[in-house]
């Protein structure tokens, strides 16, 4: 293979919001980059947004000019839509890439596709990666959470580059090689899963303070103000304070009382969900979630609901601050634990090896996830782990021991008021299944057998039994 040291260091093909963000990204690290896109005319209005990074980027319309442009190996970084465009491309460049060539993926991709592609150019000479990208517009910009799957040739071409644009936490780059093939993707599906739980246990903390104690946004924001100095220190609790004391230049009403509760989703939740099935994993504060959003859809429906089903509410005194504080504390523990479990479950799958303490440190920066209570993950993963379950971890027990009392009570008052907390709720049932040594599944087991024949496992003998089920 000859090597052409001359040229781009790197090729984006995709000038939306996430490829354009990076590319200046890239070139703002000191990267000589190359830009196209299937319209053209977006190529002139990006050259002209890079500025004074414009001699760090060169664009090229025509496909044939823009790989020509990269050194070999070329290292093309994909952002767009997955699916169908992704074969599509995969499909009109592989004719002009060379032996140690690498194709990116760098969007929002089912790990599933990510597999069969890798799988497709193994042996061809061409490289695959799936690359996770977390931190929206602003961090694509300026330091996301990079969650890297793919070979290592493809990791040893692109990882100067990655770590050099990802966040850094205390220095460190936020970015890591996972694993072979859909690793990257799946960690970032697994993370945007956590993501909507997270979003949704907020969101009803919120709904408790509104509805429950009649609140008003200003004043329910500066609750997420004080949490966002404290443990619960995270992105999210922080962008909710903000949210919650903004006003709308329109009406000059809270910002947020003025947006339509419908909440919109792109898929990834689901793919969490289903993936965790598969693997017979719990997910269901992420299901939760994704459900509480399809709820939402039903807005007509709902209106016409609360006038026609009878709650049977119960007067219910508001929980205490430093119980909803605890209350989201023991969620957001629980339902990282569930997505940590899916992980270690799809390691084994799939053979993949993942450290889990690595990626608790990727997420520590730049990611929508991010919080003060990854470096406590992080640290329960590098010790001796019971069982490899977080929630048994020493440090994370005693975490969960001072706040899951505030949990109970907030789920109780909100039940009892008819206020709907399926996320807290979920994150509750959850912790308390697992800390039952005894469970009820052995009438489940009972039924089966007494309708199907199916068989069970009797506590006091080896191998597979049947009832007597002679009382009727």
């Amino acid at each position: 293979m000859t090597l052409d040291t001359s040229g781009a260091d790197i090729g984006v093909y995709g000038l939306g919001t996430m490829g354009s963000a990076l590319a200046l990204n890239l070139a703002d690290n000191g990267f000589n980059v190359a830009v196209t896109n299937r319209e053209a005319d977006w190529i002139d209005d990006f050259l002209k947004e890079a500025g004074d990074l414009g001699e760090r980027v060169t664009g090229h319309v025509a496909l044939a000019d823009f790989v020509n442009s990269i050194k070999t190996p070329r290292t093309i970084l994909f952002m767009i839509p997955s699916g169908k465009p992704m074969d599509m491309m995969i499909e009109t460049i592989k004719p002009l890439l060379g032996e140690g060539d690498t194709i990116i993926d760098g969007g929002n991709a089912d790990f599933n596709e990510t597999r069969r592609r890798s799988a497709a150019l193994d042996g061809t000479g061409l490289h695959f990666v799936g690359m996770g990208v977390s931190g929206g517009e602003a961090g694509a910009r300026n330091g996301p959470s990079i969650m890297v799957g793919g070979t290592k040739h493809s990791w040893a071409q692109l990882k100067p580059m990655a770590e050099a644009i990802s966040a850094k936490f205390e220095g460190e780059p936020c970015v890591d090689h996972l694993g072979p093939d859909g690793a990257g993707h799946f960690v970032k599906t697994v993370h945007n899963g956590i993501e909507y739980a997270d979003m949704q246990m907020i969101s009803e903390i919120y709904g408790v303070l509104r509805d429950q104690g009649g609140q008003e946004p200003a004043t329910i924001g500066k609750v997420f103000e004080r949490w966002s100095q404290g443990p619960l220190s995270s992105y999210l609790i922080e962008i909710t304070g903000a949210a919650l004391k903004s006003v709308d230049s329109k009406t000059g009403k809270p910002m947020v009382d003025v947006i339509l509760d419908k909440a919109g989703q792109k898929g990834t939740g689901r793919w969490t969900l289903v993936e965790a099935l598969k693997l017979g994993q719990s997910a269901n504060t992420v299901e939760a979630s994704v459900g509480a959003r399809g709820w939402s859809s039903e807005k007509d429906m709902r209106v016409a609901a609360e006038g026609l089903l009878e709650k049977g509410a119960l007067d219910t005194a508001l929980p205490s601050e430093d119980d909803l504080e605890n209350a989201m504390m023991a969620a957001r523990i629980l339902s990282h634990a569930q997505g940590f479990r899916i992980l270690s479950a799809a390691s084994d799958e799939f053979d993949w090896s993942l450290d889990l303490a690595r990626i608790s440190e990727i997420w520590r920066a730049g990611c929508i996830i991010r919080s003060s209570l990854l470096d406590e993950f992080a640290a329960a993963f590098r010790a001796e782990l019971p069982f490899e379950h977080l929630i048994l971890a020493p440090a994370i027990r005693v975490r969960l021991a001072e706040t899951i009392s505030g949990l109970r009570r907030v789920v109780a008052a909100s039940v009892l008021s008819g206020q709907p907390v399926p996320a807290l709720s979920a994150a509750l049932a959850w912790h308390d299944t697992m800390a039952l040594g005894r469970g009820t599944a052995n009438m489940i087991q009972s039924q089966r057998d007494f309708f199907g024949a199916h068989g069970f496992i009797r506590v006091d003998e080896e191998g597979k039994h049947h009832g007597d089920w002679n009382a009727v």
